[in-house]
């Protein structure tokens, strides 16, 4: 069972699976399967390495800011709850991750939504969290298996359902979807961008910069430049005391936050480095399932994918997010309760995508303001979902991503209040609602990617 799981929550090797399928579906020759899913794999390594390195400069970053500033509270975080989870349900996560990735792909194949979910760490985290909600329901066994795997299904369909309206403006194709839970905080980013109505000479990526300035246009020298500048002014406030007894094992604190800073950089050149490599290769191999299998699939890849369409909207989505995390802090510290502390790796993944979003949407303007409200949403969201948690027995930690509060909300307030029976007239209506033939399509694009 925990080699599954291990299979199942690794996206090199799940999406490099499907390229071999993809491949063998559309009887490629020895040697363009071989390449194909062997660079898939290797470029889905490459953006998990870029990912570790991302994590591991962000996180030196987070104890120095609390310490800065002397905050405490709760950081939203997957890992940490699905690590206390999965000692009592490690067994129903499995299950359920397994029949809800089979779900997913009947879904896609017998109704207009045409998503396939491929990024399996988040797949693992929402099926342990269903896992538990289903069963403090009251389900038996096999009903808390089937009805956590159709929730997981569902989600994850309609996750990069609601996105692809955006995905489209964005790549300027139907090819790809996005997969990462927390489409609805993305999809509030690209509709608040629509306010500022942009456009490509508003864009993040057409900031005019003065001659002199000219070398800021590469992405990797004003990420590295901006970072270095925020590294250093939390350093000053943090001290070199505590940096470099608690952080840098002795390194000056100034040559430990300017080293943070550069390995940041570096993190988002891998990550960049790695999508183009994997898009290269996983499209044309998924052309097999979404003709022979599964027709007109659309595979949802994790988030980084979409980091090349506006590197310097990553950045700002960042900073803009993060200022949300802040604002909604000083926000729950006046209204007392629950302080929800703005972790520095969520709003980094999911900030940037959202301005990302927004630039698509607005410009440079819209890429602020969506993230901005990202942020907001990610810090609210887990503080309602923390009680729910809470009555679950995981009190003082919570999911970090919005799509993980909004399902946790709906599922885990049916389990605290109504039980079983809910569940699954919720879980049937919904199914019978994406069922439903939805209005007539032009050829290749299904009926929710013309919704926005």
């Amino acid at each position: 069972m925990s080699t599954m799981i291990d299979i199942l929550s690794e996206p090199a090797i799940l999406v490099a699976l499907i390229a071999l399928i993809g491949l063998i579906a559309q009887k490629k020759g020895i040697a363009d399967t071989v390449k194909g899913t062997t660079k898939t794999f290797v470029g889905f390594l490459v953006i998990a390495a870029g990912a570790g390195i991302l994590s591991g400069s962000l996180t030196p970053f987070g104890s120095m800011f609390e310490e800065a500033f002397n905050v405490s509270g709760v950081v939203p975080n997957n890992e940490a709850v699905v690590a206390l989870a999965l000692t009592d349900y490690g067994t129903t996560t499995a299950l359920i991750m397994f029949f809800g990735m089979i779900v997913n792909i009947l879904i896609a194949r017998f109704t207009r939504y045409k998503y396939i979910f491929l990024t399996g760490h988040h797949t693992l985290y929402l099926a342990c969290m269903l896992a538990v909600i289903m069963a403090v329901a009251g389900f038996n066994t096999f009903g808390l298996i089937a009805a956590g795997s159709v929730a997981l299904g569902i989600v994850m369909t309609l996750s990069p359902a609601i996105l692809q309206p955006f995905m489209r403006q964005l790549t300027g194709n139907d090819n790809v979807a996005l997969g990462h839970f927390s489409a609805v905080g993305y999809a509030a980013s690209g509709l608040v961008g629509k306010l500022f109505k942009g456009s490509k000479e508003t864009s993040t990526e057409n900031i005019k910069f003065p001659n002199g300035l000219g070398f800021l246009r590469d992405s990797t020298v004003s990420i590295a430049l901006t970072m270095i500048v925020m590294y250093l002014i939390v350093a000053f406030f943090a001290g070199p005391t505590f940096i470099e007894a608690e952080l840098s094992g002795g390194t000056n604190f100034l040559v430990f936050s300017l080293i943070q800073a550069g390995t940041f950089a570096a993190g988002v050149f891998v990550i960049l480095s790695g999508v183009r490599l994997v898009l290269a290769e996983i499209v044309p191999a998924f052309k097999g399932i979404s003709t022979k299998l599964v027709p007109n699939a659309k595979p949802a890849l994790d988030v980084p994918i979409i980091f090349t369409y506006a590197p310097n909207a990553v950045l700002i989505g960042f900073f803009s997010s993060f200022l949300g995390g802040i604002a909604s802090m000083v926000a729950m510290i006046f209204l007392g309760g629950v302080i929800i502390l703005p972790g520095v790796v969520p709003h980094f993944f999911t900030g940037a995508a959202a301005g990302v979003f927004g630039n698509a949407t607005g410009g440079f303007k819209g890429s602020v303001a969506g993230a901005f409200v990202n942020g907001i949403i990610i810090s609210f969201l887990p503080v309602f979902l923390m009680p729910v948690l809470g009555d679950l027995g995981f009190a003082n930690t919570t999911f970090s991503d919005a799509d993980f509060g909004v399902s946790g909300l709906f599922f885990g307030s049916l389990a605290n209040y109504a039980g079983p029976i809910a569940i699954t007239i919720s879980l049937a209506v919904i199914i019978l609602l994406m069922i439903v033939p939805g209005k007539k399509k032009n050829n290749n694009q299904s009926e929710e990617s013309k919704v926005g």
